[in-house]
C-alpha cells in the first residue's frame, strides 16, 4: 500500500501516531503544565474566556495579584496576548485539560500538511517523507507538547495553505476561498505577525490567479473568509483596550513593543544590525534544534533548493511566505527562544517539504547510485540514528530537568495540607515585590524596569513606601524616583548578599533592620508567584506577600486563616509549603518597624 494509492490512511495514521507522541511529550516531559508566563498568560485568559469574560475588574489593590504580562487599564485587568491564542486554549479549559490543546491541533496540523503534499508534490514517497518530517521532527514534538500559541497558529496557517492550492486549482471555488481566508486571518487572531506573513502572498496569488482565469469568486471568498475573524479580533482589542487596532501588549509596554527599529520596552536599541544578528541567531538554532541530529538541520533543505531549477507556483507561495514572516522578525526586537527558535516555528512546512526533497535532488543531478546519492542515504540514515541515539535523548533530559518550581502544583499540595477557603500569602523575592509595588504605582513596565536596575533596593523600598500613601497620578509617581537613579554606576550585583542575581545593591549604604531582613528573607528561600494565577481551588486566594501591606488584605478577608507559602529547604528551587500564621503574631511583625542599621559590604 502506497502512500499515493492510500494516501488517506497514512495521513490519518502519522496524524494520529503524532497525537499520542505530542500528547506523551505535554504530559511526561513538560508535565502538563503551562511552564513559561507567555503560557501561563494565556492560559490565565483562557479561562475568563471559559467564564464568559474579556478582562475581569481590578483589584482595590492590584500588587497583591499583577503579573508581568497582564494589563491593568481603566479598572479593567486582562492578558496582553491577542485573543485568538488564549480561544483555542479555552477548548481545553471546558474539560480542565488545557494541555491537550496543543496536542491535538498540532496532529490537526500534521493531517493538513499531508493532504498538501500529496496535492503540490508529485513523487509519493518525497510526500510521504516530507509528512513523517514535518510531524516527528523534535522541534515540532516539543513544541506541540507545550501551550505556546505557535502550534495552533501553524496548524491554521497549513489548513489556509491547502485551501489556498484548492481555491486557485483548475477547480477552483468560492467556498475553497472562503476558507482559506477563514483559516488565514484564525492565524491572524492567534499571531497577527505569522498570519500577515502568509496571507499577504496568498492574496498576491489569488489576485494574480483572478487576473489570468477571469475567475473572481475565490479571491472575493477569500477576503470575506479572512474578515470575519479579523472582526472578532477588533471587537475583542475594543472591549479590552479601548481600540479594536490595538493589542494587550502595545498597552503594557508601549509604542516601543511593535515592528521597526527603535528603542525597545528594555535592553539595546534595535537596529537593522541587531535585526540581522537575531535572524541570523535564530537560524543556527533551527540547525540543532530542528532535527536534533548533530548535522546542521538546514542543510538538506538548501541543497534541495540549490539543485532545483524551477519552482512550482505553491513552492513560490511558500518561500515568499517563509521568507515574509523572517523578515517581518527581523524588524522586531525580541530574542523569542522556547524550546527552540519560536519565532521561526512557521517556517516547519517548507524545511519539512525541501529536506524530504534532497535526496530526490541529488539523485536527478548525479544518478542513481552514485557515490553523491550514496552519500546522501548514508549521511540521512546516520542523522536519524544520532537523532535518536544522541540528540533526543539528551533534549528530553534538559526539558524534563527544567523550570522544576513552575510545575508544582499548588491546588493539590493545598488539598493535601487541609488548606482550604484561605488567604495565602506566596513569599516572592524582594524585587519582585518591589516590581509590583512600582507597577500600582501606575508606573509602566519599561519604566519600572529601569528604575528596578538603577536604584538600591533599600532606598527604592523607602521611596516607594512614601508614594504609596500620596495618590499620586501616574504621570507624576516617576518624578520623586528619578533622582535616586543618579547612584547607579555604584549599584553592584552581590548574589551571596541578596539571595537574587537581579538585586543590585550600593557598596556602603547603610541599611535599616527592615532592609536587612528583607535580605535575610531573600537568603531564606522565595517563590514564583506567576504560576500561582491559576491557583485557588477550595477557595483559597493566592496573593504576594509584601510585608506590612498584607493587612489591607487579611483584615478585609477576616476570620479566614492565613498561610504563608515559601520554600523549606531555602532556595527558588525548594518545593513551598504551607505554613500557617496567626494573625496575633502577623500583627506584630506588621508594627516593629526597628531601628538597627547595617552596611551593605
Amino acid at each position: 500500500m502506497s502512500f499515493g494509492s492510500r494516501g488517506g490512511l497514512w495521513i490519518l495514521g502519522i496524524a494520529g501516531a503524532a497525537l499520542v507522541v505530542y500528547a506523551w511529550s505535554a504530559w511526561f516531559v513538560l508535565s502538563g503544565r503551562p511552564l513559561l508566563i507567555d503560557e501561563i498568560v494565556q492560559v490565565w485568559q483562557a479561562r475568563l474566556l471559559v467564564h464568559g469574560r474579556l478582562w475581569t475588574p481590578a483589584a482595590p489593590h492590584p500588587e497583591f495579584f499583577s503579573s508581568l504580562h497582564i494589563v491593568e487599564q481603566a479598572g479593567r485587568v486582562y492578558g496582553q496576548f491577542p485573543i485568538g491564542g488564549p480561544a483555542m486554549l479555552a477548548l481545553g479549559s471546558l474539560v480542565r485539560a488545557e494541555w491537550l490543546v496543543d496536542p491535538f491541533f498540532g496532529a490537526l496540523g500534521v493531517a493538513g500538511f499531508g493532504l498538501l503534499v500529496r496535492r503540490v508534490e508529485p513523487r509519493p514517497l518525497v510526500a510521504l517523507g516530507a509528512t513523517l518530517l514535518f510531524a516527528l521532527a523534535p522541534f515540532a514534538v516539543f513544541m506541540s507538547g507545550s501551550h505556546m500559541n505557535h502550534v495552533t497558529t501553524l496548524c491554521w496557517l497549513v489548513w489556509g495553505s491547502l485551501l489556498l492550492v484548492r481555491a486557485t486549482g483548475d477547480q477552483g471555488t468560492p467556498a475553497a476561498g472562503v476558507l482559506c481566508g477563514l483559516f488565514l486571518g484564525l492565524a491572524a487572531t492567534i499571531r497577527p505577525i505569522d498570519g500577515m506573513g502568509f496571507a499577504l502572498p496568498a492574496a498576491g496569488w489569488l489576485l494574480i490567479d483572478a487576473v489570468r482565469r477571469r475567475r473572481i469568486g475565490p479571491l472575493l471568498g477569500a477576503g470575506a473568509g479572512i474578515l470575519v475573524p479579523l472582526l472578532l479580533l477588533g471587537w475583542a482589542n475594543r472591549a479590552m483596550t479601548g481600540s479594536p487596532f490595538q493589542f494587550g501588549y502595545s498597552v503594557l509596554w508601549g509604542p516601543g513593543h511593535g515592528l521597526g527599529f527603535h528603542v525597545p520596552p528594555w535592553g539595546e536599541p534595535h537596529t537593522p544590525l541587531r535585526g540581522l544578528q537575531l535572524i541570523n541567531l535564530y537560524l543556527l538554532r533551527l540547525q540543532t534544534y530542528l532535527f536534533e541530529s548533530g548535522i546542521p538541520s538546514l542543510i538538506p533543505a538548501a541543497v534541495a533548493l540549490a539543485l532545483t531549477r524551477r519552482l512550482g507556483r505553491f513552492d513560490r507561495y511558500l518561500l515568499a511566505a517563509s521568507a515574509l514572516v523572517a523578515g517581518l522578525y527581523f524588524a522586531y526586537w525580541h530574542d523569542g527562544f522556547y524550546l527552540g527558535p519560536r519565532f521561526l516555528y512557521p517556517l516547519l512546512p517548507v524545511l519539512a517539504l525541501w529536506s524530504a526533497r534532497s535526496i530526490g535532488a541529488i539523485r536527478d543531478l548525479a544518478g542513481a547510485g552514485t557515490i553523491p546519492t550514496r552519500a546522501a542515504l548514508f549521511t540521512s540514515v546516520a542523522a536519524v540514528g544520532l537523532s535518536l541515539g544522541v540528540g533526543i535523548p539528551g533534549r528530553l533530559d534538559q526539558y524534563r530537568a527544567g523550570m522544576l518550581s513552575l510545575r508544582w502544583d499548588a491546588d493539590r499540595a493545598a488539598a493535601a495540607a487541609g488548606v482550604q477557603d484561605a488567604t495565602v500569602l506566596v513569599r516572592e523575592s524582594w524585587g519582585a515585590e518591589l516590581i509590583a509595588r512600582l507597577w500600582a504605582l501606575g508606573i509602566t513596565r519599561p519604566q519600572a524596569d529601569a528604575v528596578y536596575r538603577t536604584v538600591d533596593p533599600c532606598r527604592l523600598d523607602s521611596a516607594i513606601t512614601s508614594l504609596e500613601g500620596r495618590r499620586l497620578r501616574a504621570e507624576d509617581a516617576m518624578q520623586p524616583l528619578a533622582p535616586l537613579q543618579a547612584d547607579s554606576a555604584r549599584l553592584v550585583s552581590s548574589p551571596g548578599l541578596t539571595g537574587d542575581p537581579s538585586l543590585r545593591v550600593e557598596v556602603g549604604a547603610h541599611y535599616t533592620a527592615y532592609c536587612v531582613g528583607k535580605l535575610r528573607q531573600n537568603q531564606d528561600g522565595f517563590t514564583l508567584f506567576a504560576p500561582l494565577l491559576l491557583a485557588g481551588a477550595g477557595g483559597n486566594l493566592f496573593a504576594r506577600d509584601l510585608g506590612a501591606r498584607d493587612s489591607l488584605l487579611v483584615l478585609a478577608r477576616a476570620g479566614r486563616p492565613v498561610y504563608l507559602l515559601k520554600p523549606e529547604g531555602g532556595g527558588v528551587g525548594a518545593a513551598p509549603v504551607f505554613r500557617p500564621m496567626r494573625l496575633d503574631s502577623l500583627l506584630k511583625a506588621w508594627r516593629g518597624n526597628g531601628t538597627r542599621q547595617a552596611t551593605v559590604k
